[in-house]
């Protein structure tokens, strides 16, 4: 069963999202160009100096019973609904096992987490100093660890093959689908459950961004806070939420008539070695990120004609992103539609890559890339460097096959670069 050379390719996508509590409804509001950011109204927001974030625009209470979501943290439960949408529209009908069309032991799951449980955590400390001991729930630890929704994404769908949880900061989610990309690649697994998920809109991660002078502060503008490549960008809005993707070797697809999106063509991996949470000003490591992608891999520049871009909405970040493109792939990045999503998602740390991938795998498959709101004043910079999505989505190329790169990063300097390509 081993091979180091097998196809991989996307079957089932979900997500839960600020856009809405599915892949469909996400997809439908990225490609109208619509915001998920709010005014915070919990009561201490009041004394916050950032008042805005992009919660999901679901309660995961809604979808999933009360009492399991009382047994997990926020994080696991939206990593639960998306895995949940992205295996039923795999065509799976049960868990492996279960379902005869997949065995338990070629199955693994992949689910990152930036922060992990980090409202379960600081909400059981608050019980613990407010009420006591014995009020503390006994179901904290399994709640609060940053491998939960990995592990209860591996129990709903019964994967033996291996549950892992990639920890990378932003640059999880994508690490998470670039392992489980491996995984089928070397003959480990048929099939991957894989994502990311965050959910730390809470009062101290808030608070400890925004003295960082990470975040927007556009509180009186909430909808247009999130501005990546605008002049008059001053950070990134949180978002919290999840998506995830099913991936299988293509052999294995086909043999149960699988529908397919897209191929999962592999991913690029550097770090920045500059600073913990500075990017590398000239986007050296994301270079090496793209170029590592182009030698291992069978992927033509000329093919690709789009790319998910981190662009969190930081003056330093979303340019040197684009310049490392431009270094990478010269002239060919003029004809690659650079799209922001996070301009409508807000920014879910851990969760982006899996979001994000969920809209790179759309866009080839619709053959259409989502529009980046709120540039009303393009970066000189990026004008010179990148063909930013503005205003409404773009149609592309309806004929031949053609690529798309989603890119993350994260604080401490993680690059991940993954791309996917129409079959």
């Amino acid at each position: 069963m081993s091979s180091t050379n097998r196809t991989v390719v996307v079957t089932g996508i979900g997500a839960t999202t600020p856009l809405g509590g599915d892949a469909a409804s996400t997809w439908e509001g990225l490609i109208a160009g619509r915001s998920g950011v709010k005014p915070l109204e919990q009561d201490w927001a009041a004394d916050q100096a950032v008042r805005i974030a992009a919660p999901v625009a679901v309660e995961p209470t809604e979808v999933i019973p009360r009492p399991q979501a009382r047994r997990l943290d926020r994080s696991a439960q939206f990593a639960l609904i998306a895995a949940q949408e992205a295996w039923k529209d795999a065509g799976f009908e049960a868990k492996a096992g279960e379902d005869t069309t997949v065995d338990p032991d070629r199955l693994g799951a992949v689910i990152a987490s930036g922060i992990g449980g980090v409202t379960t955590l600081l909400d059981q400390y608050d019980v613990l100093e407010e009420k006591g001991v014995r009020r503390v729930s006994p179901h904290t630890v399994p709640m609060l660890m940053p491998n939960s929704p990995s592990a209860n994404v591996g129990l709903l769908v019964g994967a033996r093959a291996g549950v892992h949880t990639p920890v990378s900061a932003c640059a999880s989610g994508a690490e998470a689908i670039g392992y489980a990309i491996e995984m089928i690649r070397s003959g480990r697994a048929d099939v991957v459950v894989a994502g990311g998920t965050e959910a730390a809109i809470h009062p101290l991660p808030i608070a400890a961004f925004g003295n960082m002078m990470a975040m927007s502060k556009n509180n009186e503008n909430p909808q247009g806070a999130s501005r990546p490549y605008d002049v008059a960008r001053d950070g990134f809005v949180l978002g919290e939420g999840a998506g995830v993707i099913v991936l299988e070797s293509a052999e294995h697809a086909a043999k149960r008539g699988a529908r397919v999106y897209a191929e999962a063509v592999g991913q690029g991996i550097s770090a920045d070695a500059h600073d913990i949470v500075q990017p590398e000003p000239e986007g050296r490591g994301i270079s090496h990120a793209l170029q590592n992608l182009l030698d291992r891999n069978d992927l033509n520049p000329a093919e690709i004609v789009h790319v998910n871009a981190h662009a969190t909405s930081t003056p330093a970040g979303d340019i040197a992103e684009l310049k490392a493109l431009r270094k990478v792939f010269g002239d060919d990045a003029d004809h690659m539609a650079v799209s922001a999503t996070k301009s409508m998602t807000g920014h879910l740390l851990g969760g982006a890559g899996g979001v994000e991938t969920v809209a790179t795998v759309l866009a080839l498959y619709h053959r259409v890339a989502p529009p980046t709101i709120n540039v009303e004043n393009l970066d000189p910079e990026a004008e010179a460097n990148a063909d930013v999505v503005r205003g409404e989505a773009r149609k592309l190329p309806v004929e031949g096959r053609i690529a798309a790169l989603n890119d993350s990063f994260g604080f401490g300097g993680h690059n991940v670069v993954l791309a996917f390509r129409t079959v």
